[in-house]
């Protein structure tokens, strides 16, 4: 017999990954035309799905992420470049999870996202579009690549808006669902 908690992780895994592919597929029909590079957009959906399924899910989320950046890294974005589909997975997951854990242990969380206000949700997003891009870029410096900085900025953006989407659509999304009692501040 499998665990509830063991079921639990793999289904918070595979909503991951859901997710993620989702956000993707959102991101290919609306914004497409504001692709900067492969796997850099102007605007990046998937990037506040990242950041989202760690927060609700921490490890499970992680896990999730790092197996769906490999599939659409190695299937889609890199079909032709192993290490940087590799590569870039790892750190696709690994962003989110830094931030994640820093929070988490300056805030503590709940898994309503109930106790994240607008600000920290800010400041988590703004973490992670910085965070993530620095992570990759470090890689590509490393790589001996070119364009860092336009690279950078580019992503910055990209995850900065594809962030705050998600994560103010969750959050109000939440507050329609389970509205406050009245005088009680968002």
């Amino acid at each position: 017999m499998i665990p509830p908690s063991l079921r639990l992780q793999v289904a918070q895994v595979l909503a991951t990954m859901a997710l993620f592919l989702a956000m993707l597929w959102v991101n290919e029909q609306l914004f497409r035309w504001l692709e900067f590079a492969p796997g850099i957009n102007w605007i990046y959906l998937p990037a506040g799905a990242r950041l989202l399924c760690t927060l609700l899910f921490a490890e499970a989320g992680a896990v999730g992420l790092l197996l769906v950046s490999w599939l659409v890294s190695f299937l889609l974005f890199f079909p032709d470049d192993p290490e940087r589909a590799f590569v870039g997975g790892i750190l696709a997951a690994l962003a989110p999870w830094l931030v994640y854990r820093g929070a988490s242990r300056a805030w503590g969380f709940q898994a309503s996202l109930g106790n994240l206000t607008p600000g920290r949700l800010l400041v988590l997003a703004l973490a992670y579009s910085v965070a993530s891009p620095l992570l990759h870029h470090l890689w590509f410096a490393w790589r001996g690549q070119d364009n860092l900085l336009q690279g950078f900025l580019a992503m910055f953006a990209g995850d900065l808006a594809g962030t705050l989407i998600v994560l103010y659509g969750i959050k109000a999304l939440l507050v329609l669902l389970h509205p406050l009692p009245s005088g009680r501040p968002h």
